[in-house]
């Protein structure tokens, strides 16, 4: 599943990968097998219910948990 927002932001959850693109400077893949398994709850979800409003929800989840790993302190 693939949506694409106002803001130039596009999630796709689809062929065993989660794929993150903000404009042109962000561009994020990672392997379904790295994603943990409650942001995959989320996203199965989202593709189950063609809800893009919880594709983002979840992808943003994910990104924010990246983020918090790099926090030091």
């Amino acid at each position: 599943m693939r949506c694409d927002y106002k803001d130039d932001f596009k999630v796709d959850y689809s062929s065993g990968a989660l794929h993150i693109t903000k404009g042109s400077g962000v561009e994020f893949t990672v392997q379904d097998s790295d994603i943990p398994s409650n942001v995959k709850a989320c996203l199965t979800s989202a593709v189950s219910r063609n809800n893009c409003h919880e594709l983002r929800a979840a992808a943003k989840a994910f990104t924010g948990s990246i983020s918090k790993a790099f926090d030091v302190e």
